[in-house]
């Protein structure tokens, strides 16, 4: 699998994608190659919620010639080098003009930077630092041919039915260009897990997203506000190439069932793991656990956005990512997957106050058992928590119960008729 995922990244790597235009329509096609994905377009100038669907950008051509017409810069080599929803531009300026255009790392002067301009117009190129440095007094040619015109936002959907209506929601980011880590490894693990999911029978309905980056997630969910009341669980995937430590963010209300399943499944695995709170920032988490939505979504990478050096620059390439680190990302997330299809949820039928378990035989059948106090705090905490949110698996580590009393007591109260299974 790790071969796999890497194989298509390869292929997925040379496209210059963005926020919108022919480059992430381009993705999108090479991902319907492995799954059956249904592409949706909204067209530029669309209302969702607080924010308008922008301009469509499509880039062509860019360079940056000397006055011997070297080209010292060239898009073609490296999609990194335009700034990302650059105008379009072709003159000769001098060498002050043009390093107000210019982007480079200091810190790290081999590196080309990632940068973008999605909401302001303007032009630019991103550069090495050791480049901007060696740049001479002399008269440059600067081409970028690119358009921002009426057109779509395009994203790609996959709804693969369950037994059920309730849905597992999978969403990953499609927005940046030649970056493998951020967020081609999401990509890849995303198509896989859907591929595979394709072929199984499941319980629960699961929705695969691919969506650029803020603007795809409150478009999304513009969209689609009828379908979320359905999604119980929910995972933003990023950061999935290399070989580290996890890191899980949980959800906004810091306690929901995929938060529970994600931390139980990394420290069943015994990996270097790092759980994180919830913050308003980071990737499309933000979005669909804003207040108004509110949904039980958390976010898995390897290490975070924006923590390691080669985070946003030409040095998160092919190299830098490792079929080990994918194909453990990958596994780790159809474990979780495999817990929230297996995990058992029971609804208590009375449940205000305390029913009576004595006039039903509970606490004669247990009497003169060694382990009878065991048992009877069994069965209050699996009535406590048979809210249909909360799997034996949650009671078992809330409690410190072990499964096989707390199955005895499932067994218990399913007879009396005091639980249903949901």
């Amino acid at each position: 699998m790790g071969t796999e995922l890497y194989n298509f990244i390869s292929k997925l790597y040379p496209i210059c994608r963005s926020i919108t235009g022919e480059g992430t329509r381009e993705t999108l096609r090479l991902i319907q190659k492995h799954i059956p994905l249904e592409i949706h377009e909204v067209p530029t100038g669309t209302r969702v919620l607080d924010w308008e669907v922008p301009k469509e950008w499509n880039i062509r051509d860019a360079f940056i010639k000397n006055s011997k017409g070297e080209k010292i810069v060239d898009f073609k080599n490296l999609n990194l080098h335009v700034l990302n929803y650059s105008t379009p531009v072709h003159d000769f300026i001098n060498l002050e003009t043009l390093k107000k255009h210019l982007y480079s790392i200091p810190e790290h002067p081999e590196w080309v930077p990632y940068r973008t301009s999605y909401y302001a117009e303007k032009w630019g190129f991103c550069i090495s630092h050791k480049q901007l440095l060696e740049l001479t007094e002399d008269t440059y040619e600067v081409f970028i041919d690119s358009s921002l015109t009426k057109g779509s936002l395009t994203y790609g959907e996959l709804v693969i039915a369950g037994e059920t209506d309730d849905e597992v929601l999978l969403s990953t980011h499609i927005c940046h260009p030649s970056l493998c880590n951020d967020n081609l490894s999401g990509i890849a693990v995303n198509t896989f897990l859907a591929k595979e999911l394709s072929r199984s029978d499941t319980k629960y309905t699961y929705r695969f997203v691919f969506i650029p980056a803020t603007i795809g997630a409150i478009t999304w969910l513009s969209q689609n506000k009828d379908q979320l009341s359905h999604i119980k669980y929910g995972l933003v995937t990023s950061l999935l190439g290399i070989d580290s430590l996890f890191t899980y963010k949980r959800s906004r209300t810091g306690n929901s069932s995929i938060d529970r399943i994600a931390e139980r499944v990394l420290k069943k695995n015994k990996l270097a793991c790092n759980i994180i709170d919830f913050v308003p920032y980071g990737y499309d988490e933000r979005q669909f656990c804003s207040p108004g939505f509110n949904l039980p979504v958390g976010n898995i990478s390897r290490v975070p956005y924006s923590q390691y050096p080669e985070y946003h620059s030409s040095a998160d390439n092919l190299n830098f990512i490792s079929k080990k680190g994918l194909e453990d990302s990958f596994r780790i997330i159809k474990e979780i997957i495999f817990e929230i299809e297996h995990g058992k949820k029971y609804m208590n039928l009375f449940p205000k106050g305390e029913p009576q378990l004595g006039k039903r035989g509970l606490y004669d059948s247990i009497g003169g058992r060694n382990d009878s106090q065991q048992l009877q705090m069994a069965l209050l905490w699996v009535l406590s928590y048979s809210d249909g949110d909360y799997t034996l698996s949650d009671i078992g580590d809330l409690s410190g119960i072990e499964t096989d009393l707390l199955n005895e007591a499932i067994h218990l109260l399913l007879t009396k008729q005091l639980i249903k299974e949901i």
